[in-house]
């Protein structure tokens, strides 16, 4: 009975030496914990506004404010565990290591990550936008953080990682808006250049699709032994631009055979 009482005592003495050395930084700890916490969750709100007022990208608000907040989080339990009095060294060596083993395994998606982050905050393509990249021209149907996927205008869905996108050329055929529909035909030198202007001014005024500004353009562009080569320049929609060609072309063949003016390859 002697020897559980004196047990007993020590424990209490333990426990009584500890909460007086120790009981202060762990209340100290506990405190700024949940005050960590509550001003993270401010925090949380606060960024969510922000980001919805600047316009940022929907695809991107969640992860950013994800990141950002379990970042805040884990040094915030790092810091409470210091002051607390928690030895951190083994620990810290451990994430350490796993931080670069997980990196050098990720080297190509973490690539792929941060390139999408950079295009959904610069925004060098917006989906609905058509572009040109490795090799595939399309419409943007869709931009996720690690992928960008891309309709081509022959109905194929293509995905494009978006480490490659970040670091090739990429072109943007309708982010001004409109674009330039050049046709080059040649003439022999029997026909009034002044009957083919004539003509494409009409095709012009006629085409509904064909825009007032820029304005339209017709010139000689070269010179040959057996003919001459005229350009026609008209500005049209860039959503439809192939479309629209084809009709264009269609129209100016059809009223220079009208007008008398004969094309290569027409017999007399």
């Amino acid at each position: 009975m002697t020897l559980d009482t004196d047990n007993l005592n020590r424990f209490y003495n333990k426990a009584y030496d500890w909460i007086i050395t120790k009981g202060p930084s762990v209340i100290l700890g506990i405190a700024i914990l949940i005050l960590g916490l509550w001003l993270i969750k401010l925090l949380g709100r606060w960024m969510e506004k922000g980001m919805l007022r600047k316009n940022i990208n929907p695809s991107l608000r969640p992860f950013l404010s994800s990141l950002i907040l379990i970042t805040l989080r884990i040094l915030l339990v790092l810091t409470v565990m210091q002051i607390i009095g928690v030895q951190l060294t083994f620990l810290t060596v451990l994430i350490g290591g796993i931080g670069v083993a997980a990196g050098l395994a990720l080297s190509g998606t973490l690539q792929n990550f941060a390139s999408g982050v950079l295009i959904l905050l610069l925004k060098p393509f917006v989906v609905g936008d058509n572009i040109i990249a490795q090799g595939q021209e399309g419409t943007v149907t869709s931009i996720q953080i690690f992928y960008t996927i891309v309709k081509t205008f022959d109905n194929r869905t293509v995905v494009i990682p978006n480490g490659k996108l970040s670091n090739e050329v990429i072109i943007n055929i309708s982010r001004e808006g409109s674009r330039r529909v050049d046709i080059e035909m040649k003439f022999s030198y029997g026909i009034d250049y002044d009957k083919i202007v004539a003509v494409f001014n009409k095709t012009v005024d006629e085409f509904k699709a064909c825009l007032k500004t820029p304005e339209r353009r017709i010139g000689v562009s070269v010179l040959e032994e057996s003919g001459f080569k005229v350009i026609f320049n008209i500005w049209v929609n860039a959503h439809g631009f192939t479309d629209t060609k084809l009709s264009f072309q269609e129209e100016l063949m059809k009223n220079l055979k009208l007008g008398g003016i004969k094309l290569p390859g027409m017999s007399d």
